[in-house]
């Protein structure tokens, strides 16, 4: 059983979301939009090789907010990037 918190953020990106991206099982995805990274939740992070690509391509382009509303006040890239899951970095 993975913990909730692991379930609750973006794969690419790291960002806390209100619904788990790939539902309770880990393994069903929402294809909703992180609003941090624009990452559709099981389409381009698919497999381990595809969220690496997302996620380096995101942070080459400077790692600006899909949603930039949605950004909060105080926010840092490099500890939001520690939220990913082991399995996924």
């Amino acid at each position: 059983m993975r913990n909730s918190n692991e379930l609750n953020v973006c794969r690419v990106c790291g960002a806390k979301q209100l619904e788990p991206p790939w539902g309770e099982d880990g393994l069903t995805p929402s294809y909703e939009i992180c609003d941090c990274c624009g990452v559709e939740f099981g389409y381009e992070d698919m497999n381990i090789n595809a969220l690496k690509r997302y996620r380096e391509k995101w942070l080459k382009k400077g790692a600006v907010w899909f949603r930039e509303k949605e950004k909060p006040a105080v926010w840092s890239l490099d500890d939001q990037l520690k939220n990913i899951p082991e399995q996924y970095r």
